[in-house]
C-alpha cells in the first residue's frame, strides 16, 4: 500500500473515531477509547493518557496501556491505577514551572513534543522511565506527547504515546509528521468529547443538587417526610432493577437503559417535591388535636374548670343543708367519670388504632356531658366543633379536610413538575413522579388513571411508597410496621385494585422487601427471613 493510501485511510479512520467518541457517554470508557484509538492511529505500543487535576497543579494519570508488556491499568478494562503511578506535578516547591518532564512541559506550554529516543534527548528528564524500563526489561524509545484543549483553550489533559512501531520492519521508531497530525487532530476531537461529556456531568450533578435542595427544605420543614423522599427513591430503582431483571411473565418485555434508570431515579427524588407547599403542622400532626401544639391540654384545663365547679356545687349543697354523705359520694362519681372520660380523650388522641363509631358517639357526648364556662363568659359544651370533628377521625390523626390538603401535594407535584422543560432523556419525569398516588383501578389521585393509562414505572413507584410509607420508622403518629404487617397490607392492596399485582408478584420473588430491609429498617421489624 502506497503512503498517500496508508494516510488517507488513517484519515478516514480518524474520522469515524471522532465519531465514535461524541457518542460515548461513560468517561471512564470515553477515556480509554481515546488512548485505544490514539495508539491505533499511530501504531504505538504504548501510551498514557493524564488529566489536569482540579485545582491545575498537577496530572493524574487516568489511563496506561503497553501492547508489549500486556500492560493495561486505568479505564473499564484495565486494573485501577496503582500507586506507582502518582501524580506529575506542574510546578516545583518554589513554584517554578515544572518543565524537565515532558508531559508537565506539554500541559504548561500547551505544545505537542516529539521524542525520536529518550535516552539520548537532553531537554528532558527521563530518568523516571528509565527506572521503569529497568523493572520491566522494556525500552522505552520514541515519545509523541500531545496536549488536550477545550473549547477554551484551555488544557485539561495530555495524551502520550510511546514506541511507534514500523508497519514495514516491526522496529521500533520515531513517529512521523503525519503522527502527530493524526495525533493533535485526535486530541482535539477527544478533548471536545470529554469536554461536553464533562459538561453534561456537572449539568446533572447541579441538577441533582437542586433537587437535594428541594429534599432539605422538607426535611428541615419536617424530618418525619424527608427521610421518605430519599429513601423511596433507593427502593424503587431496586424494584425497578428486579422487573427489568425479569425474563418471564407479564413484565418480561420491561428492560430499563441507563437513561430509564436515570429518568427513574430522578422522578423518584421529585416524587414528593410538592409537599414543600404542605403545611408543617399537618404534616407532623402526630395527633388529632395537634395544630402548633397539642390542643389535648385544653382539654385537661377544661377538666379542671369542670371539677372545681363540681367541688364548688358540692360545697354550696353541703351549707344550703343537703346530705354531706350524699353530696361527697355523687361529688367521687363525678371526678370518677371526670378521670375516665379525660383518659378515653387522651387515648383517642393519639389515633394509633382505627375508631370505632361507638367511641365516636362517646366524644360527643362527653361534649354535651359536660358544660364550662368560656372567657366571654359564655356557658357551652365542653367540646368545639372543630375538636369533636378531629377527635372522631376514625384512621390516622388527619380529617378530610386535612387529608385532602396533604393529597394536594401531588397536585402541586405535578403543577411544579410539569412547568419545567424537560429535555428529551427526561421527558418522562413528571408522568412517573406524578402517577405514584394513581390506583390501577382508576380510583387514584389526582387524574383518577388507570393501570392501561400508566406507565409501569409509575406503578413501580406506587408499590414502593407505599411500602417505605409502611414501614418507616420516623413518622410522628404510628410505629413501622413489621414486614410480615407490610406485606399482608400490600397483598391486600394488590388484589383490592390499588397496587400492580404483576409488580408485587415480582416485589416477593425477587425478595426486594428483605434487600431494603436489612438496610432501612430495624431489627425487630425484621420478622421474615425468606
Amino acid at each position: 500500500m502506497s503512503a498517500p493510501a496508508d494516510l488517507s485511510q488513517r484519515y478516514e479512520q480518524l474520522n469515524e473515531i471522532g465519531a465514535s467518541l461524541s457518542n460515548e457517554q461513560n468517561i471512564g470508557r470515553l477515556l480509554e477509547s481515546i488512548l485505544l484509538a490514539a495508539k491505533a492511529i499511530t501504531r504505538a505500543d504504548g501510551g498514557t493518557l493524564y488529566r489536569v487535576s482540579e485545582d491545575r497543579q498537577s496530572l493524574r494519570f487516568e489511563i496506561v496501556r503497553t501492547d508489549s508488556l500486556q500492560l493495561a491499568f486505568g479505564g473499564v478494562s484495565g486494573e485501577p491505577i496503582s500507586a506507582q503511578f502518582p501524580d506529575l506535578p506542574l510546578f516545583r516547591p518554589d513554584g517554578a514551572p515544572n518543565i524537565n518532564l515532558v508531559a508537565a512541559y506539554c500541559a504548561i506550554h500547551a505544545r505537542t513534543v516529539s521524542v525520536a529516543d529518550a535516552y539520548t534527548e537532553a531537554g528532558f528528564d527521563f530518568s523516571g522511565t528509565r527506572g521503569f524500563d529497568q523493572v520491566t526489561g522494556y525500552r522505552s524509545q520514541s515519545f509523541l506527547t500531545v496536549p488536550m484543549k477545550n473549547h477554551e483553550n484551555e488544557v485539561i489533559g495530555v495524551l502520550q504515546l510511546i514506541n511507534a512501531i514500523d508497519p514495514v520492519s516491526g522496529a521500533v521508531c520515531a513517529f512521523s509528521e503525519s503522527d502527530r497530525r493524526l495525533a493533535e487532530s485526535l486530541a482535539s476531537q477527544a478533548a471536545v468529547a470529554l469536554t461536553n461529556r464533562l459538561l453534561v456531568g456537572q449539568l446533572e450533578r447541579l441538577f441533582e443538587s437542586f433537587i437535594s435542595l428541594i429534599n432539605l427544605a422538607i426535611d428541615e420543614k419536617s424530618p418525619y417526610t424527608g427521610g421518605h423522599c430519599q429513601r423511596v427513591p433507593v427502593l424503587t430503582m431496586m424494584l425497578a432493577d428486579a422487573v427489568s431483571a425479569t425474563r418471564s411473565g407479564p413484565l418480561a418485555d420491561f428492560v430499563m437503559t441507563d437513561k430509564d434508570r436515570y429518568e427513574l431515579k430522578i422522578a423518584g427524588l421529585l416524587h414528593d417535591c410538592g409537599k414543600i407547599t404542605t403545611p408543617v403542622h399537618i404534616v407532623d400532626k402526630a395527633t388529632k388535636l395537634q395544630t402548633i401544639f397539642d390542643r389535648i391540654e385544653l382539654l385537661d384545663t377544661r377538666f379542671e374548670i369542670v371539677r372545681r365547679d363540681a367541688e364548688t356545687a358540692m360545697l354550696r349543697a353541703v351549707v344550703g343543708g343537703a346530705d354531706r354523705a350524699a353530696a361527697e359520694r355523687a361529688f367521687g362519681e363525678t371526678l370518677q367519670r371526670i378521670a375516665e372520660d379525660r383518659a378515653f380523650l387522651w387515648q383517642v388522641n393519639k389515633g394509633s388504632e382505627a375508631m370505632r363509631p361507638e367511641d365516636q358517639e362517646r366524644v360527643r357526648q362527653i361534649s354535651r356531658r359536660y358544660r364550662w364556662r368560656n372567657p366571654e363568659g359564655e356557658e357551652v359544651d365542653f367540646l368545639t366543633d372543630d375538636e369533636i370533628e378531629n377527635l372522631t377521625v376514625r384512621y390516622g390523626t388527619l380529617t378530610r379536610t386535612e387529608r385532602e390538603t396533604v393529597n394536594q401535594h401531588i397536585v402541586a407535584t405535578n403543577r411544579m413538575l410539569e412547568s419545567l422543560p424537560w429535555p428529551a432523556h427526561l421527558r418522562n419525569v413528571p408522568e412517573y413522579a406524578g402517577g405514584h398516588h394513581e390506583r390501577v383501578d382508576g380510583r387514584g389521585y389526582p387524574k383518577g388513571l388507570t393501570g392501561e393509562q400508566m406507565s409501569l414505572p409509575a406503578r413501580i413507584m406506587a408499590v414502593a411508597d407505599i411500602f417505605e410509607a409502611l414501614t418507616a420508622r420516623d413518622r410522628p403518629y404510628k410505629p413501622g410496621m413489621t414486614l410480615s404487617e407490610a406485606l399482608r397490607v400490600l397483598e391486600n392492596l394488590s388484589c383490592n385494585g390499588h397496587l400492580d399485582r404483576d409488580v408485587f408478584d415480582v416485589f416477593i420473588a425477587r425478595k426486594i422487601h428483605l434487600k431494603y430491609a436489612w438496610q432501612y429498617l430495624d431489627p425487630e421489624q425484621i420478622d421474615l427471613f425468606a
